[in-house]
């Protein structure tokens, strides 16, 4: 029988995501593909340490009870790595307790373009080219970027915060803003109060982790002393009279939020240091800069925010 992977909530993540791989890529940039073969080779039983979408990954496999009707989460490894120099990631995912069994290696090709074919909602990577190819296809992706967040192991549940414009919803007020200006954008906005916004590129992923969301209540009551583990917050750069926009697209979409931050021109650091999220994503680079020290933050290079952007800084692997 078919493994249901259309049913299942399948996060895509690149290995240069999930583990700390910066010495292997050095070999490779400063050595070629024969040296960092034998690299991988040479140091095939030592583990990796975790990247910046492990606390992520980890948390959101936790979810995924032991019985095979309460396992929504699957988590699918999509790596340029052949099937050879692979080993050392599956070696290095046993280690860590990670229930991923399920990849695919392509040996230097697109690794997005099985994207569909496992229902992923979400393709997470450190190399920059690869998530603006996808999101050049209209494939949801995210560059996660360096980060000095440490997660506390001891501390249950999961965390994710995203901004609203260019990330669940599309950038079309935002095209307004960048054209317009400030004082049109909230003319805009006051008019179409009642009218939700179309989706943008993590609206399927924000929708699925609003739906595990409502799982874990539905559990809740069903047993009073089940806690639920996942917080969901949207912090953006909106503020009066342009928040009622969001809360209309959001009931539109049936999802309740935990926070929101309608921050106006507020660094977004300041309240995500306090929220601590286990990822962020945001669709500009100037708000990640003071977020993604403190936590671990992802880039999703789209629309008119990114059309005068400044790159992205070096991936870490």
């Amino acid at each position: 029988m078919p493994f249901p992977i259309d049913e299942k909530f399948v996060v895509a993540v690149a290995s240069s995501a999930l583990f700390n791989l910066e010495d292997s890529d050095k070999v490779f940039r400063e050595k070629g593909e024969e040296e960092y073969r034998k690299y991988q080779r040479e140091n095939e039983q030592v583990v990796f340490e975790p990247g910046v979408a492990f606390p992520l990954i980890k948390r959101l496999l936790m979810i995924n009870g032991k019985e095979p009707d309460d396992q929504p989460v699957e988590v699918v490894l999509l790596s340029r790595n052949d099937p050879d120099t692979g080993l050392r990631v599956f070696k290095s995912i046993e280690h860590h307790g990670l229930s991923i069994s399920r990849a695919a290696f392509v040996t230097g090709s697109d690794p997005f373009v099985y994207m569909d074919a496992f229902n992923a909602s979400v393709f997470l990577s450190a190399n920059p080219e690869d998530v603006r190819k996808a999101v050049s296809k209209g494939l949801p992706a995210a560059q996660v970027l360096p980060t000095m967040f440490v997660d506390n192991e001891e501390e249950p549940g999961l965390r994710i915060a995203f901004d609203f414009d260019g990330i669940i919803a599309d950038d079309s007020s935002e095209g307004i803003f960048k054209k317009l200006g400030m004082e049109k954008f909230h003319e805009n906005e006051k008019q179409k109060a009642n009218e939700a916004l179309p989706p943008g590129p993590l609206f399927k992923f924000f929708g699925e982790i609003a739906r595990l969301q409502h799982r874990e209540w539905e559990k809740k009551h069903q047993d009073e002393n089940h806690i639920p583990r996942i917080k969901v917050a949207i912090a953006t750069a909106r503020n009066a009279p342009a928040h009622e926009r969001v809360v209309t697209t959001l009931r539109n979409l049936g999802i309740n939020v935990d926070e929101a931050f309608f921050l106006g021109g507020v660094d977004k650091g300041r309240v995500l240091n306090v929220f601590r999220p286990h990822i962020f994503f945001d669709d500009q680079i100037s708000h990640i800069e003071g977020v993604s020290s403190i936590s671990p933050s992802a880039h999703v290079p789209f629309g008119v925010a990114n059309k005068d952007e400044v790159k992205p800084p070096p991936p870490i692997s």
